[in-house]
């Protein structure tokens, strides 16, 4: 198999459009700040793991990211729908993340291009019910589409959904995101 290409998927840290669930707690600049220092941890953490990588970007064009981030990251614009229609753009076979875990490392990464050896889907279960990451060697558009993101179901669904096509998968370590407030006590470093 080819070895899949990480597509993180990140937002620009702008104030008042980043974290947004974060700024009762600190404000948007301080919600901003918190993401930016997830994607700039994330995106750290792909390159320890030594795979393949492209930055998945939205909310500022592509200069301000490469201002951001360096010249060497590769940039992909996520494009216009719903989550599910931007993460089905990407070319298999790759591992779907998000910026939002600050308990993911390098060995989860390899872990799950290790998994793709095996079966055809991996997750990464995050603890609020949802995922974050998800691998696959082919497309997996029905895994994508009407999916109620941003939900406590969305694990469950995919699971049932793998389990109705007979598509095999494994499941990662599951770990913590950081969205809410409450979230940041587990990450006091985190904080502005």
């Amino acid at each position: 198999m080819t070895t899949p290409t990480i597509a993180l998927f990140a937002k620009y840290p702008r104030a008042g459009e980043a974290k947004t669930r974060l700024s009762p707690l600190l404000g948007d600049e301080g919600a901003a700040l918190v993401h930016r220092q997830l994607v700039e941890r994330t995106l750290a953490t792909m390159r320890q793991s030594g795979l393949p990588f492209a930055v998945h970007y939205t909310g500022a064009p592509a200069a301000e990211f490469r201002t951001w981030l360096g010249d060497d990251v590769p940039l992909v614009e996520q494009g216009d729908g719903d989550l599910g229609a931007r993460l089905a753009r990407v070319e298999a076979p790759a591992i779907l993340l998000g910026a939002d875990i600050p308990g993911l490392s390098a060995k989860h990464l390899r872990a799950a291009a290790q998994a793709l050896e095996d079966v055809p889907v991996v997750i990464g279960p995050a603890s609020d019910g949802g995922y974050y990451l998800l691998g696959f060697t082919q497309p997996v558009p029905a895994l994508l589409n009407d999916m109620p993101w941003g939900t406590d179901a969305v694990l469950g669904e995919t699971q049932r959904r793998l389990d109705g096509f007979g598509i095999a998968y494994r499941l990662l370590e599951e770990l913590g995101d950081c969205d809410r407030p409450e979230d940041l006590e587990r990450w006091p470093e985190l904080l502005p």
